[in-house]
Protein backbone atom coordinates (compact mmCIF):
# COMPACT_ATOMS: atom_id res chain seq x y z
CA UNK A 1 0.00 0.00 0.00
CA UNK A 2 1.40 3.35 -1.29
CA UNK A 3 1.37 6.25 1.22
CA UNK A 4 -0.60 9.41 0.31
CA UNK A 5 1.46 12.47 -1.19
CA UNK A 6 1.90 15.09 1.48
CA UNK A 7 -0.63 18.18 1.45
CA UNK A 8 1.38 20.65 -0.33
CA UNK A 9 1.24 23.20 2.29
CA UNK A 10 3.32 21.30 5.45
CA UNK A 11 5.30 22.31 7.77
CA UNK A 12 9.12 20.43 7.68
CA UNK A 13 10.94 19.15 10.82
CA UNK A 14 14.19 19.63 10.47
CA UNK A 15 17.56 19.09 12.03
CA UNK A 16 20.43 21.47 11.30
CA UNK A 17 24.04 20.94 10.74
CA UNK A 18 26.66 22.95 9.60
CA UNK A 19 26.46 23.79 6.15
CA UNK A 20 23.34 21.16 5.68
CA UNK A 21 20.46 19.82 7.15
CA UNK A 22 18.29 16.78 7.44
CA UNK A 23 14.89 16.22 6.97
CA UNK A 24 13.18 14.70 10.35
CA UNK A 25 9.64 15.02 8.51
CA UNK A 26 9.15 16.13 5.21
CA UNK A 27 7.26 19.17 4.30
CA UNK A 28 7.25 22.29 2.15
CA UNK A 29 8.45 24.83 4.33
CA UNK A 30 9.68 25.33 7.80
CA UNK A 31 9.18 28.85 9.46
CA UNK A 32 11.36 31.47 10.66
CA UNK A 33 12.11 31.76 14.45
CA UNK A 34 11.96 35.45 14.18
CA UNK A 35 9.60 36.95 11.77
CA UNK A 36 6.99 33.87 11.68
CA UNK A 37 7.31 33.64 7.61
CA UNK A 38 6.92 30.50 5.81
CA UNK A 39 10.34 29.55 4.21
CA UNK A 40 10.15 27.11 1.07
CA UNK A 41 13.15 24.74 1.72
CA UNK A 42 14.57 25.52 -1.61
CA UNK A 43 15.09 29.02 -0.30
CA UNK A 44 16.46 28.18 3.03
CA UNK A 45 19.50 29.79 3.49
CA UNK A 46 19.95 30.61 6.90
CA UNK A 47 20.00 28.73 10.15
CA UNK A 48 21.60 28.11 13.92
CA UNK A 49 22.54 24.86 14.49
CA UNK A 50 22.85 25.72 18.34
CA UNK A 51 19.39 26.96 18.44
CA UNK A 52 18.26 24.23 15.93
CA UNK A 53 16.30 26.92 14.40
CA UNK A 54 15.55 29.11 10.67
CA UNK A 55 15.81 32.64 9.72
CA UNK A 56 13.64 33.84 6.75
CA UNK A 57 16.43 36.32 5.59
CA UNK A 58 20.05 37.54 6.73
CA UNK A 59 18.35 40.38 8.82
CA UNK A 60 16.30 37.78 10.68
CA UNK A 61 19.24 35.69 11.24
CA UNK A 62 21.34 38.79 12.85
CA UNK A 63 18.07 39.33 15.05
CA UNK A 64 17.85 35.88 16.33
CA UNK A 65 21.60 35.12 16.92
CA UNK A 66 22.33 38.63 18.54
CA UNK A 67 19.03 39.08 20.68
CA UNK A 68 15.40 41.19 20.30
CA UNK A 69 13.29 41.71 22.75
CA UNK A 70 10.40 41.96 20.11
CA UNK A 71 10.92 38.44 19.02
CA UNK A 72 8.34 36.14 18.43
CA UNK A 73 8.97 32.87 20.31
Amino acid sequence: MQTPPLPRETEAKLRYRHGAFDIVFPGSYVTCAVTGRRIPLDRLRYWSVDRQEAYADAAAALQGLVGDPLRRT
